[in-house]
C-alpha cells in the first residue's frame, strides 16, 4: 500500500510539472489517503502483535 501511495505521489508531481493541476490535486489526495490508511494498518498490526505476544519462542 505504501508503494501505491508513492506511485500516486510521483504521478502528482509529474502532473504538476506538466501543468495538469486537477490531475495533480487528485493524485496527491489519493496518495495522502493511501499513506494514512497504511499508517493506521501498520499501527493496528503492531498493536495486535504486541498483544498476542511471540508464542513461537520456547525456552
Amino acid at each position: 500500500m505504501l508503494g501505491w501511495a508513492l506511485t500516486f505521489f510521483i504521478i502528482a508531481i509529474l502532473a504538476a510539472i506538466f501543468g495538469f493541476g486537477g490531475i495533480a490535486a487528485g493524485a496527491a489526495t489519493i496518495a495522502k489517503v493511501l499513506f494514512f490508511v497504511f499508517i493506521v494498518l501498520f499501527l493496528l498490526s503492531l498493536i495486535a502483535g504486541l498483544v498476542r505476544g511471540n508464542s513461537k519462542v520456547r525456552v
